[in-house]
């Protein structure tokens, strides 16, 4: 692991350390995948312009969002399942966002309870809500992450039915997993991860257990989250979450200009501009290459953040430089939990902000806010 410089060093020594089904449930897209590809090479097919002659001796690349401070303008995206890559591998994650100063978002279908979450990273949790079919179960899940105490309330709503994601198709992924010829040798062919979980718990959907049956195992609760996703979703819907949330509630999954207008209209305190990560549509845009125009959008009435092809510092840099408040990628953490952890997750974390440094000395940024739109040439 320590040999890693790069979040694509340690993609690759994840591929290595997981069975086949494991690593292509984190690593997939949808369909062809062109959308997953075409998030990393939108962000490589932009080129910095710097600022020379200026004093970058010192520089700082914490960032104000939503009333505090950050250590840099980096999140953790939501990921459900994680503890499939290494028992524990949320909280992991968790405290290595803690560590290095940026929020850690958990996901309602992830592996750990809202309430074990906020008890281990109290001034860094945010809370995804996948909006169940069954709405007394989102109104709890809501009132659960507000009473923990997390932060922020980011509502995802690219989700109006499952992503069509052809590699988890073709290995057979379920939970739990159907252990057939070909799985059973994937799982002896990766001895270290098939101990650790074999020694662990079985990763299901901590959240939502407790509206799941009495008694229910992983099928049970995968059934019944199948069950829940619903396509019914409005604006006005997430715009009354008021009632219940205190704090900024944010939406995701956001790319056309015309969905931040509606969401700054009703009043919400942010957007993220993602493609959920290539997972969704199989041919959607990028998200930075519609960042421009939903920051034009916004005017100013509310945060503009993006999610989705974050691989570099260097791609931080340029969507901060384009007038994100926020970057936010799950992949790289994942990565390196899936290697080493905790200490793989903070790599990975310390791997993007060293190159976000870099940029920003290159780019004659002495801080975060230094980073403007002159500074990105777009394809």
């Amino acid at each position: 692991m320590r040999q890693a410089t790069s979040i694509g060093a340690l993609r690759q020594q994840a591929r290595a350390v997981l069975p086949r089904l494991v690593f292509d449930y984190v690593d997939g897209g949808a369909k062809d995948e062109v959308a997953l590809a075409g998030n990393v090479t939108a962000f490589d097919g932009l080129r910095l312009v710097p600022r020379v002659g200026r004093d970058v001796g010192v520089r700082d690349t914490s960032v104000t969002l939503f009333g505090r401070r950050w250590g840099m303008p980096f999140g953790v995206s939501p990921t459900g399942l994680a503890n499939l890559v290494r028992p524990g591998a949320d909280l992991a994650i968790a405290r290595a966002a803690a560590t290095a100063d940026v929020p850690y978002i958990l996901a309602t279908v992830a592996s750990t309870a809202i309430e074990d979450a906020a008890r281990a990273v109290p001034d860094h949790l945010w809370f995804q809500l996948y909006m169940p079919a069954d709405r007394g179960v989102g109104h709890d899940l809501v009132r659960r992450a507000r009473d923990a105490g997390a932060g922020v309330l980011v509502v995802t709503l690219d989700v109006p039915a499952p992503g069509k994601r052809e590699r988890d198709l073709a290995n057979g992924f379920a939970l739990p997993f159907r252990l057939g010829p070909r799985t059973l040798l994937d799982f002896v062919l990766h001895p270290a991860w098939a101990m650790r979980m074999a020694r662990g718990p079985t990763p299901t959907f901590a959240s939502l257990a407790p509206y799941a049956p009495a008694g229910a195992g992983s099928t049970t609760l995968a059934a019944f989250m199948s069950r829940q996703i619903t396509a019914d979703l409005t604006w006005e819907e997430v715009a009354r979450l008021r009632d219940l949330w205190p704090r900024p509630i944010v939406a995701k999954g956001v790319l056309a200009p015309e969905d931040v207008e509606e969401a700054a209209r009703l009043g919400l305190d942010g957007v993220i501009v993602s493609n959920h990560g290539g997972r969704q549509i199989g041919l959607a845009a990028a998200p930075v290459a519609m960042l421009p125009a939903c920051v034009e959008a916004a005017r100013g009435r509310l945060s503009v953040m993006l999610d989705s092809g974050v691989r570099r510092g260097e791609h931080i840099a340029a969507a901060k430089a384009m007038g994100a408040a926020m970057v936010f990628a799950g992949r790289p953490t994942i990565y390196g939990a899936a290697v080493g952890g905790e200490a793989g997750a903070a790599l990975a974390l310390r791997i993007l902000r060293d190159e976000l440094d870099r940029a920003m000395a290159m780019l004659g940024a002495r801080d975060a806010g230094e980073l403007v739109p002159g500074m990105v040439r777009l394809p």
